[in-house]
């Protein structure tokens, strides 16, 4: 009978040996075809956007650039050299550019005309996108309007809001860009031109609830994953978004544009990322990037922003992260350097000139006391490394 026993035990034994190993062979071979399930899906689809603002040219800004040694021209080598990389990583790097260039004689404000090594600089630089409906894009008249958009085409960088005839806006407006399979439209509008009437068949943007209507309705013909709306707007000089800021960035947003980016008050103002309680989608609100390279001196408009946005498409396209970096110019006569020269906030303040400091400072402090107040759902980043 012990045998008999013996025996049943080392028959049962092998058979849930049997049993357990046919179900791990059986589950591993489940776990090796949903990875291979797994390695057929699509990776998730991203695409990196950087806004600045104001790319501007005053008098001071030419001459400093004018002759620099050994150099034959205007020298803008300098201006982006602590940023560059930075603006390499996006796949669209998007700015103001708030200045004709149209030709000789190059002059400052109050009628911007820069030169055309500037563009280049800008290209340069990694800029790849740039917005040109502003309240300085007649300061040259149609000469300067259509000499700007020839020049910008010549270096085959997209842009929006200004066209030399209804046709040529037609075809590229909204503006289409794609990359990843992310499918965004670009939208461009300006409040005026300082008093400056368009000539025909010249177009610029200007802001009209009617005129914006439309472009919105033919943005979802076209069928993006996104718009987005950069706007001239507000009043200069001016911390806070005025009454017409916040209606319009309302009903933008009502009307189906899905981020607004604004610029013209030459200080950065608050941003904010709203999020809809129902549908969790996030909407990114940036009131005024500020300057983003200027000779201004004046409070507060020595400075602006460096805005990230990154999208993210699998069953949908959203918002997956926005950041904020803070950025100054140095201009020659603080600096002792020949030419001016942005700054990341973050640079270690033994690389900064003594005479610089405090006005970055100042600066810095000014711009991080106001996002404390008014910011909502965004955090500052910084990129800036020292190279060894």
């Amino acid at each position: 009978m012990k045998q008999i026993g013996f025996l049943m035990i080392i028959l049962l034994s092998l058979s849930c040996t049997s049993q357990s190993q046919t179900k791990r062979e059986s589950g591993d071979d489940i776990s090796l075809d949903s990875l291979s399930i797994s390695d057929r899906i699509s990776p998730t689809d991203t695409v990196r956007l950087l806004f600045v603002g104001d790319l501007m040219q005053h008098q001071g800004q030419i001459n400093a650039a004018y002759a620099a040694k050994g150099f034959k021209g205007y020298d803008y080598s300098s201006y982006f050299e602590y940023v560059k990389e930075e603006i390499g990583r996006a796949d669209f790097a998007v700015a103001n550019l708030e200045v004709t260039l149209g030709g000789k004689p190059y002059k400052g404000y109050p009628a911007f005309s820069a030169p055309d090594e500037y563009l280049s600089a800008i290209h340069e630089a990694g800029f790849n996108v740039l917005v040109t409906a502003n309240n300085h894009s007649l300061d040259r008249s149609q000469k300067g309007l259509e000499r700007t958009i020839r020049l910008i085409d010549s270096l085959n960088i997209p842009h929006a809001g200004t066209y030399i005839n209804n046709e040529e806006r037609a075809k590229k407006y909204p503006l289409i860009l794609e990359k990843n399979g992310i499918r965004i439209a670009l939208l461009n509008y300006t409040y005026g031109t300082n008093g400056i009437s368009v000539t025909p068949p010249n177009i610029v943007n200007y802001i009209d609830t009617t005129i914006i209507t439309k472009d919105i309705d033919t943005c979802k013909t076209l069928h993006p994953d996104v718009i987005i709306a950069c706007m001239h707007w507000g009043e200069e000089y001016q911390s806070l978004p005025n009454k017409q800021q916040k209606f319009l960035a309302d009903w933008m947003l009502q009307k189906g544009v899905n981020h607004i980016i604004g610029s013209h008050p030459h200080v950065v103002q608050p941003i904010e990322v709203r999020e809809d309680s129902l549908t969790n989608e996030r909407n990114l609100v940036v009131y005024s990037l500020g300057n983003y390279i200027s000779n201004m001196s004046a409070r507060r408009t020595d400075g602006g922003l460096m805005v990230k946005m990154e999208l993210v498409k699998d069953s949908t396209t959203r918002l997956n992260n926005c950041e904020y970096s803070l950025v100054w110019t140095a201009r020659p006569t603080q600096s002792g350097k020949k030419n001016h020269q942005l700054y990341p906030v973050n640079m270690p303040i033994d690389s900064i000139p003594i005479n610089t400091r405090n006005s970055l400072k100042i600066f810095t402090n000014d711009a991080r006391n106001l996002f404390t107040k008014h910011n909502r759902g965004i955090k500052e980043y910084f990129f800036y490394e020292k190279k060894e």
